[in-house]
């Protein structure tokens, strides 16, 4: 009898299993560039923290312990020390420094506020009597400023950083310039600003140069007109600068110039000991992470009044009002 055999059936497939095995490659190299850059990141912080300029702190005992909003007294000086030769004879010629730019600065719900504060702010300084604001300073340098503000304003100081005029104009450059418009040509024949109507890219002196003008003029109708030409006019022009170099440093544009900014920044500025790694890199998330057109900013409203010979600013109806919003970390109220 013959045997009749059956079809076999064929022997199963084995998956290839090259797919996976890439796969797990993939995901292997994707975390290793991750830790690699995180790592990184960590490193520029901590090499770029490194360059401040650090002021100890037994010689900032007057600031405040941070809870809640985080309060930065953000101070210009203008020290004529180590000033190159394009800036020179532009500003003045005298020794040590002096404040030419005070503010409070905090980010609060997304938004950063400024608050600027006239120099010429009457003030009672500890040890001292009655006097502008910026005399604190030149009296016990910053932690007799910072106790000034605290005392006089009720807002509390806690951390404190300090630039000067060539500090500054280095940091516009390492941005890449500010972009401005002009509806009129401007000059001021004493800083040197010469700038003419339209849109412009200006260079760290020429920034400089706006935000120091105490003769601001614009050109309209084929003559030269004086404009806002006291301290609380030159106080908006340098509200005005900060606020376009914070919106251009965090724009999408200009995300390749940031790690020279930053290091710019870290290079030229004098801060004090609690300014750490981790309170810079807070801030920066939150600078980051603003929405356009984030800044709110305010010079404290006062008066114009001379006392004893001497022309001071003063508080008026506006300003304890605008101290509250600030405190409280609210839009600023609309001031007369």
């Amino acid at each position: 009898m013959s045997t009749i055999e059956m079809p076999r059936s064929p022997a199963p497939q084995t998956k290839p299993r090259r797919s996976k095995r890439r796969g797990r490659t993939a995901l292997l190299v994707v975390l290793g560039i991750l830790v690699a850059a995180v790592f990184a990141a960590i490193a520029f912080l901590v090499w770029t923290e490194s360059k401040i300029d650090r002021i100890p702190a037994t010689d900032l005992q007057s600031l405040s312990a941070a809870q809640g909003i985080r309060n930065i007294l953000v101070v210009g000086t203008d020290s004529r020390e180590d000033l190159p030769e394009d800036f020179e004879g532009k500003f003045g010629d005298f020794a040590g420094s002096r404040t030419d730019v005070i503010m409070v600065a905090h980010i609060v719900d997304g938004r950063g506020q400024l608050l600027s504060i006239p120099r010429d702010y009457r003030v009672e300084i500890p040890g001292n009597g009655t006097d502008k604001v910026n005399a604190a300073y030149v009296f016990g340098g910053p932690d007799l400023l910072v106790q000034t503000v605290q005392d006089n304003l009720g807002i509390p100081i806690h951390n404190y950083v300090e630039i000067d005029f060539f500090g500054f104009a280095n940091v516009v450059d390492a941005l890449g310039g500010i972009t401005m418009t002009f509806d009129h040509p401007v000059r001021d024949l004493k800083s040197g600003l010469d700038i003419g109507r339209g849109t412009h890219q200006l260079t760290g002196p020429q920034a400089l140069a706006y935000a120091r003008s105490r003769s601001f003029e614009e050109r309209r109708g084929g003559e030269w007109h004086t404009v806002d030409g006291t301290d609380l006019g030159r106080t908006g022009r340098q509200q005005e600068l900060l606020m376009l170099m914070m919106d251009q440093a965090t724009s999408p544009g200009r995300a390749f110039n940031l790690p020279g900014f930053t290091t710019a920044f870290a290079e030229q500025i004098t801060a004090d000991e609690g300014l750490s790694l981790g309170v810079i890199a807070d801030l920066g998330r939150s600078v980051l992470g603003m929405r356009s057109g984030g800044i709110e900013a305010m010079t404290l409203p006062v008066d114009i009044a001379t006392i004893d010979g001497v022309s001071y600013v003063v508080d008026n109806d506006g300003t304890q009002p605008v101290i509250d919003a600030f405190l409280a970390g609210d839009s600023y109220p609309q001031v007369q």
